[in-house]
Parts: structure tokens; sequence; C-alpha cells
């Protein structure tokens, strides 16, 4: 029998993760839609990613690595032959960590039978909107992933900042997976150019605007419901709303 293991995008879903489905869990603690993501190998990765989140959020060297790194590294240690489940969401926060840990699955080309499991539909809510019940009837319905090299390619893409790449393997995948082409494209709808903030900031002028209030609430609540692509949590939101009040 192959090994079995649930690679979950964080620790809100290994809480409600139904207990009779077996296998090692291993939990994605990180937030790569933010920071920089440099690094010709995963020690200089966790480096970048390292700093960034000590000078953004005062997170220590020392509670980044017990938490996440951990168990990222655990990804790579999983033996040819495994059964990975990887539970991740279409909005562009779980699809970049769902490109990563594809990639990390492909290196040194590790034959694992590779699974995604996802909500059939894009909300704010995702997997947090599902009992343990209907959990267990989404993983049933898991998708075999059978174009591992080419996944693995988008987290290339994403890190080395090649949105016209990017956008051609999306293109390459759209007939199996047009959920990566939704968050591919959203993606570069966030990039500032010099005549536009990014989306997700118009976006927030907009709400503000319409709303005629300045209060975080509320601006966050509808933000999350119209732009539910990104997969923004209070903190990533609070940051541009910030930024916002400052101009």
């Amino acid at each position: 029998m192959p090994k079995i293991y649930h690679i979950l995008n964080g620790d809100a879903l290994n809480e409600q993760f139904p207990r009779n489905i077996k296998g090692e869990i291993i939990v994605m603690r990180e937030c790569l839609i933010e920071g920089g993501v440099s690094g010709s190998n995963l020690e200089s990765f966790f480096t970048t990613r390292s700093h960034f989140f000590k000078k953004h959020y005062g997170i220590t060297h020392t509670e980044y690595t017990r938490k996440s790194v951990s168990e990222l590294q655990k990804i790579t240690t999983i033996k040819a032959g495994a059964e990975v489940h990887l539970w991740f969401e279409d909005d562009l926060f779980c699809q970049v960590h769902f490109w990563f840990a594809v990639h990390l699955l492909q290196t040194d080309s590790r034959n694992c039978n590779l699974f995604l499991i996802r909500p059939p539909e894009l909300n704010h809510y995702g997997f947090g909107g599902y009992d343990s019940a209907e959990l267990s009837t989404l993983f049933q319905n898991r998708m075999p992933l059978n174009q591992k090299e080419t996944l693995a390619k988008l987290w290339n893409q994403y890190q080395s900042a090649n949105l016209a790449a990017l956008e051609n393997t999306a293109n390459v995948l759209k007939k199996d997976y047009p959920f990566i082409q939704k968050a591919v494209q959203a993606h570069i709808a966030r990039i500032p150019t010099a005549t536009d903030p990014g989306k997700p900031i118009a976006s927030l002028k907009a709400i503000m605007n319409e709303l005629n209030t300045h209060e975080f609430g509320p601006v966050f609540q509808e933000f999350c419901k119209r732009e539910s692509i990104y997969g923004f949590g209070d903190i990533q939101v609070k940051k541009m709303y910030d930024e916002i009040m400052k101009s």
C-alpha cells in the first residue's frame, strides 16, 4: 500500500479535517502572495521568506522555521509512489500555494500520485463552509493531477515574475484546470502600473466610495464578496486599506 499524505492550506482546514480520512497531514503555513519569493534553492528561499515575516510581521526566524519551514520540508521527504492529496481552493492565495506544493513534489522527478481536492465553486468561505461529511464527499470526488510537470512550471514562472509564460501555461492547462487561468488573470490584474494601483486597491477604493464609509469592517466584508478570487484575509486587506488611508 502506498503511503498517503494530505497537504492542507492552513490550520483552519486542519482543525475541521475529517478524522475518518486516513493519511499523514502536512499543513502549509505561508502567505506566498505577499513579499519576496526569490531563492535559487529552498534554503535561500526560506531565508527570503524569513526576512519578510520578520520585517512585516515581527515573526522571528526561529518561529518561522518551527511553524512553516518544518512543514514544507516534510513535502520534500515524501517518497516516490506515495499518494498525495492537495487540499487547495481556487483563489489566488490558495493557488500559489498549490503551485508551490506541486513544484516541491516534482523536485528530483519523484513519481508520486497527486490528487487535488477543491470546493466546486469559488466563494469567500472556501473549505470553511463545509462540515466533516461534506469534506469527506469532496475527498471522494478528488481530481487526479495528470499534468504534473506543466503544473509545476506555474511556480517557477510565478517566482521569476514571468507573466507571459505564466499566462501561456495557464492557457495550456485551461481545458482541465480552468480555475488556474482565473487565478493567473487575478494575479496579473493586481500588479500596479504607473497609472493603475492594481485591481485589489482600486476595488477597495471603489467600495469605500460606494459605501461612503472608511470603517474597515464593512469595507472588508464587501471586498471579500467582490474579490473572493484573491482569497485575501483581513491582514492583507488591512495593509492595502492603511495604504489608501495614508494617501
